[in-house]
């Protein structure tokens, strides 16, 4: 899955590394918003590097056996000049776009307006194909000011823009109790919370059945005017299924199949978890009856996510999300900013 192979670095250093063929582009920073050039510098010198947030371990991350990469984004605009360098070389992608609405609130207060954003997610939509553009509208936050009313109006709003342009849309309810950095940037960085109320941000069981019965609706109201979108949860353990709303898997190879298809290789990938070799006639093997599925045991116990390698480094997204997990805080991401200045040349080094 993901082969170890030797690589030379650039200072010329012979080294193990890991080659998978999904990169996940990422969970831990937004590399489109921010990392564009040093992702494709990195990808044309034919690796990177990755530490391991827990224990700090470097790693060395090849992308010779790279075929899929997916982008986890709040602001696509700056890679968009650069993706036709994935489709010279034959690289497939798709898109997870984060576009909320906590404007008022200042939750994200290094992107850019509501419109703005419509405007980028159709400009990448019409790029690359609707299916290949997955809309979050996540986390969810409850305040004193944000009902679940609230959120189901900003999500309609939102929504009846993007008609036409996504076939998914995915959300999460924020977890608090588990990020004590959250917690803290919670109420550091908004007049809404007390270390005493903080938790309040979490939907109880009340509300989440209201937002998800409200969700059920407005998808019934989209249907009807012709967009059948599907609803998914991201990492949550509650059973929808009644609400017509399922477990998303992001990194999903059900997806893969069907909207990379004509790469018959990959799609036996996909299904196998294992590179298919050509017989004397230049013939793929069949396809067994039974597929192989892998869970990526890195992510969460209720992610659903196959098996891939996320890069990027903690502390250095600066959209600067109150509710973010991969900060610590503000301070960490601009310390590491003007350590790394040059992103064309490394998040890391």
């Amino acid at each position: 899955m993901n082969e170890k192979i030797k690589i030379y670095t650039d200072s010329g250093e012979l080294v193990e590394a890991s080659a998978p063929v999904i990169i996940s582009a990422s969970r831990s920073t937004d590399i489109p918003a921010f990392f564009a050039k040093w992702f494709f510098n990195r990808f044309a010198k034919g690796y990177c590097t990755w530490y391991n947030p827990f224990n700090q371990q470097k790693m060395y991350i090849s992308f010779k056996n790279c075929k899929i990469v997916v982008f986890w984004t709040k602001n696509p605009k700056p890679i968009l000049p650069y993706l036709h360098e994935l489709d010279e070389k034959g690289i497939h992608y798709y898109f997870q776009v984060t576009l909320n609405d906590y404007i008022k609130e200042g939750f994200e207060p290094n992107v850019t307006s509501v419109e703005d954003r419509v405007e980028t997610f159709k400009k990448l939509s019409n790029m690359i194909g609707k299916e290949k553009v997955i809309w979050r509208f996540d986390p969810l936050i409850i305040t004193p000011n944000i009902t679940p009313r609230d959120l189901l109006s900003r999500i309609w709003n939102i929504g009846n823009k993007l008609k036409g342009y996504t076939d998914k849309l995915v959300f999460s309810f924020v977890d608090v109790k588990a990020y004590r950095k959250v917690q803290n940037n919670l109420v550091k960085e908004t007049l809404l919370f007390t270390k005493e109320t903080v938790e309040s941000a979490e939907a109880n069981y009340a509300q989440r059945i209201e937002i998800v019965e409200g969700l059920k609706k407005i998808r019934e109201a989209w249907k009807k005017d012709g967009w059948d979108i599907e609803i998914a949860t991201c990492a949550e353990d509650i059973d929808l299924e009644l609400y017509g709303i399922e477990h998303n898997r992001c990194i999903d190879s059900e997806l893969m199949k069907r909207i990379f298809a004509e790469d018959e290789e990959l799609v036996y990938y996909l299904h196998t978890l294992k590179w298919p070799e050509r017989d004397i006639f230049g013939q793929l093997p069949p396809i067994p009856s039974k597929e192989k599925k892998v869970k990526d045991t890195g992510q969460r116990k209720v992610c659903g996510c196959m098996v891939s390698k996320d890069i990027g480094m903690y502390n250095t997204c600066r959209h600067f999300c109150v509710y973010c997990y991969a900060n610590t805080s503000k301070e960490c991401v601009l310390r590491n900013k003007e350590k790394h200045s040059d992103d064309s040349e490394s998040i890391i080094e």
